[in-house]
């Protein structure tokens, strides 16, 4: 029996080994990362990386920010000028936790000013 298409896309679908087809039934893993992460105080923006290497590829689309591995899962974010880095990079390690096993790496890429305001553009 031929496996079904979604489990062809690798372990940066944002679908854990096992879950094919899970994506019908909800939203993508990415996606709920990202709103998790977006949603804690102190986060600007997700951030693609130096290069634009972070993100998670999806089926016409791409989700910057978040890269979902059988290894673990990487964040990388900006944050607002005042923030406290380490007490936001807990609380991301902890909601992310939540939601996807295995370790959770935060990577903070850039500071941004506190007038950014939270429409800043993902980086």
């Amino acid at each position: 029996m031929t496996p079904p298409a979604s489990s062809a896309r690798g372990p940066e679908s944002g679908l854990g080994a096992g879950s094919a087809g899970a994506a019908a039934a909800g939203p993508e893993r990415a996606d709920v990362v990202t709103a998790a992460v977006r949603a804690v105080r102190g986060v600007a923006a997700l951030h693609s990386g130096m290069f634009g290497e972070v993100g998670t590829y999806l089926p016409g689309r791409r989700v910057p920010g978040i890269r979902i591995t059988d290894a673990g899962t990487d964040v990388h974010v900006s944050l607002f000028f005042g923030a406290p880095v380490r007490a936001v990079a807990e609380q991301i390690r902890q909601v992310v936790g939540g939601i996807v096993p295995g370790p959770v790496h935060v990577t903070v890429e850039d500071v941004l000013p506190t007038s950014a305001g939270s429409a800043s553009p993902e980086l």
